[in-house]
C-alpha cells in the first residue's frame, strides 16, 4: 500500500529476538541488555500472523532480524513458514554468521534464498575486539557454508568505524573479486550505542576502493529490497555497495516497516512509537482490527528521519527511539 506520502510500502523487518551470541561495541553494552521475558516475545504463530495480514496490505518481502535471529530455537522452520505464505515472495536473514553453518541446511530446505552476513573485519583479533569475543572463525564458516548453495544469494554488511585501517575495507571488498558475494559498505547508524561511534563515509571508502581497483561502474538496476547503491569493479565476479541512510538520505524512497520482537510495528527506525500488535492480539482482537492497526501505521509512517540534528529529542513526529539496536531490530 501507499503512505501519506505516496512510498509504496512492500517489505517488513521483523525481528524475532533481542537477544545475541555478540557484543558488538556499537550495539549492545558489554554486559549485553536486560533480557525480555520469553512470554513477552512473539510466538512463531503471532509472527506468521502478522506477516499473514500483511500481504493484504501488500508486504510481500520479510526479512529476519535480531538481535541475531539464530540464537532463537527453531528458527529454520519460522522461515519456512513464512515462506510457504501466500503473498510473501521473498524471506530473508540478516545473520552475524557464526551459528550460520549449523543452520544453513534448513534454511535452504526451507526456501531461504537470501542471507546477508555482518562481518565488519577479516583480522581476528580486530573482529574480537569489535564484537567483544566473537570468533571470525566461525563467521567465515557460516559465509562458506552459504557459498555451497549456489542458489543462495549471499550478501556481507560491513559497518566501517572511524579509526580503521583501510586495508580492512580492501581485504573485504576482494572477497567480491573472486565470488559472488555483494560486499556492503553500511554508514553508522545513530541509534542506541552507536551514538557513541564515528563511521566513515561511502565517499572515504570507495575512494580508498578506486586506489585500489581501479574506477567502478555505477550498477543501475535494483539488487535487493533497500537502498544500496551498488558499483562494480573491472573484474570482479561480485558487487560493492553502500548504504548511507545519514548522509545520502533516502527517506523519499523508503519502503520498510518494522516489527519488533514484542510485537511493536515501527514506521520509522528513529521514532519510538508504534502499534502495539502482541496487545492487540493477546486481546482476542480479530485480523480486521489487526490489519486496520497495521494500516494507520503504514498510512502515517514519518516524511523521514532527523539523525542529522544530533541534539533533537522530541518534535511534531512524537518521541524519538532510544532503544539499543538490538531491542529494535537491526
Amino acid at each position: 500500500m501507499q503512505d501519506r506520502y505516496g512510498r509504496i510500502i512492500e517489505y517488513m523487518r521483523v525481528s524475532v529476538t533481542d537477544r545475541c551470541n555478540l557484543r558488538c561495541v556499537y550495539c549492545m553494552p558489554r554486559e549485553g541488555v536486560p533480557g525480555v521475558a520469553h512470554s513477552d516475545i512473539l510466538t512463531f504463530d503471532e509472527i506468521e500472523r502478522v506477516c499473514r495480514i500483511g500481504t493484504t496490505l501488500g508486504i510481500t518481502r520479510i526479512k529476519l532480524t535480531g538481535g541475531e535471529p539464530l540464537v532463537r530455537r527453531n528458527l529454520p522452520d519460522l522461515a519456512g513458514r513464512l515462506t510457504a505464505v501466500p503473498g510473501i515472495d521473498q524471506v530473508t536473514l540478516t545473520t552475524n554468521g557464526t551459528l550460520l553453518k549449523d543452520n544453513i541446511n534448513a534454511l535452504v530446505s526451507g526456501g531461504m534464498k537470501y542471507i546477508n552476513i555482518s562481518i565488519d573485519t577479516l583480522d581476528k583479533e580486530r573482529y574480537r575486539e569489535i564484537t567483544r569475543g566473537g570468533s571470525l572463525e566461525d563467521a567465515l564458516d557460516g559465509l562458506r557454508a552459504a557459498l555451497s548453495f549456489p542458489e543462495l544469494t549471499v550478501k556481507i554488511n560491513c559497518v566501517p568505524l572511524e579509526g580503521q585501517r583501510a586495508e580492512e575495507w580492501i581485504r573485504l571488498a576482494s572477497i567480491a573479486r573472486g565470488s559472488r558475494v555483494e560486499v556492503r559498505f553500511i554508514e553508522m547508524m545513530p541509534v542506541g550505542l552507536g551514538r557513541q561511534f564515528s563511521g566513515q563515509t561511502q565517499e572515504k571508502v570507495l575512494s580508498v576502493l578506486r586506489e585500489k581497483f581501479g574506477e567502478p561502474e555505477r550498477y543501475q538496476g535494483r539488487l535487493g529490497n533497500g537502498p544500496a547503491v551498488y558499483v562494480h569493479f573491472p573484474g570482479f565476479c561480485g558487487r560493492i555497495g553502500f548504504i548511507s541512510a545519514v548522509s545520502h538520505r533516502f527517506c523519499g524512497s523508503c519502503n520498510r516497516i518494522r516489527l519488533t520482537s514484542t510485537g511493536c510495528l515501527k514506521p520509522c527506525l528513529q521514532y519510538g512509537g508504534g502499534a502495539d500488535l502482541r496487545g492487540l492480539m493477546r486481546q482476542g482482537g480479530g485480523d480486521d482490527e489487526i490489519r486496520e492497526a497495521m494500516y494507520k501505521t503504514i498510512y502515517n509512517k514519518p516524511a523521514g528521519h532527523h539523525f542529522e540534528e544530533q541534539n533533537i529529542r522530541e518534535d511534531e513526529e512524537g518521541k524519538f527511539e532510544m532503544k539499543e539496536m538490538s531491542r529494535i531490530g537491526g
